[in-house]
């Protein structure tokens, strides 16, 4: 199959899932949109929420839309890296047996991912980045596709453990989720307060998946879009001779190589749902929110003179 006809058939199967995600999920199109964008990227997405928001509702339906495995870890001071990970035991038989932790599934949930300390966080570290995990000196593969979901409450800062850098930087997004509007609120509290049981039908396999993430990576992009990325990221950055005086007065620290890799990822995949068969600058700019807003680190005047990150991303663009 041509890569033309498999980008047709890509835009397809994308407005169907979305239809089918809509069943269960009430509003909250554009998170869906980049949820989805991150998962055919092969990237990873931190959601920042309050709760009730139906985050891990969301993540599970969308998990079964796609027909794969989903299992949810929540978060808490007392988790340890092998309640993630799995441990060996000793069996009847006096041998060692390895029991797998929730790591090994296709979609893992992890909830309020702040709230465990930083020994425990960062066991997902190779998980992320690597698709595998070393266990006891074993290096064991995780099953392809992989994503980590996170969320993490924006509101309740006591007791939490704040994501480092290195591995903020590991997740492809950071998507915030709004309230519901009042028209959308009304249809949740409608279809939650009733007897209704809504059927997910599974619209793809694994492998079309990891499909589907190689075709996007072998999209054609011109090299005035790449550029575009590159100096955009570059100008994050307060001491690059790129930057602005804005942002050498209010940014600390800008944004890696890796936020420009995720970009054209992402500018990418969000081409193809619309049947574009090459990415565009407004593409780059459709997800350059979602990318940048956890990697770029604002400073004290900028917290003073109440900018917001997304504010500062705006002047960029």
């Amino acid at each position: 199959m041509s890569d033309v006809k498999g980008i047709e058939q890509f835009v397809e199967k994308h407005k169907q899932l979305k239809q089918e995600v809509s069943k269960v999920i009430v509003g909250q199109d554009n998170v869906v949109n980049q949820i989805l964008i991150a998962i055919f990227s092969g990237g990873h997405a931190l959601l920042i929420g309050v709760p009730g928001l139906a985050k891990t509702l969301m993540i599970n339906t969308i998990s079964q839309a796609l027909g794969l495995t989903f299992k949810r870890v929540q978060f808490t001071p007392d988790l340890m890296p092998s309640d993630i990970l799995g441990s060996e035991i000793l069996d009847a038989q006096k041998n060692f047996k390895f029991i797998k932790g929730p790591v090994f599934t296709n979609i893992l949930l992890a909830d309020e991912i702040n709230r465990t300390p930083p020994k425990t966080q960062s066991a997902l570290l190779e998980a992320m980045q690597e698709k595998a995990v070393t266990i006891s000196g074993h290096h064991r593969k995780l099953k392809a596709p992989y994503f980590v979901l996170a969320t993490q409450n924006p509101i309740e800062q006591e007791g939490t453990y704040p994501l480092p850098e290195a591995q903020l930087d590991r997740f492809m997004f950071a998507i915030n989720l709004e309230y519901p509007s009042f028209k959308e609120e009304v249809e949740v509290v409608k279809n939650t307060t009733q007897n209704l049981s809504r059927d997910i039908k599974a619209l793809f396999e694994a492998q079309e998946i990891i499909d589907i993430q190689q075709l996007i990576r072998r999209m054609p992009v011109a090299d005035n879009v790449i550029e575009y990325a590159v100096n955009l990221v570059s100008k994050t950055r307060p001491d690059n001779s790129r930057s602005n005086d804005f942002i050498k007065e209010f940014v600390d620290w800008g944004a890696g190589p890796r936020a420009s890799q995720n970009l054209i990822l992402a500018a990418k995949t969000n081409a193809a749902t619309q049947g574009k068969f090459s990415p565009d600058i407004e593409d780059v700019q459709a997800v350059a929110y979602s990318v940048l807003k956890h990697r770029v680190i604002k400073n004290y005047k900028a917290e003073a003179e109440g900018y917001s990150i997304e504010q500062i991303i705006e002047k960029l663009l």
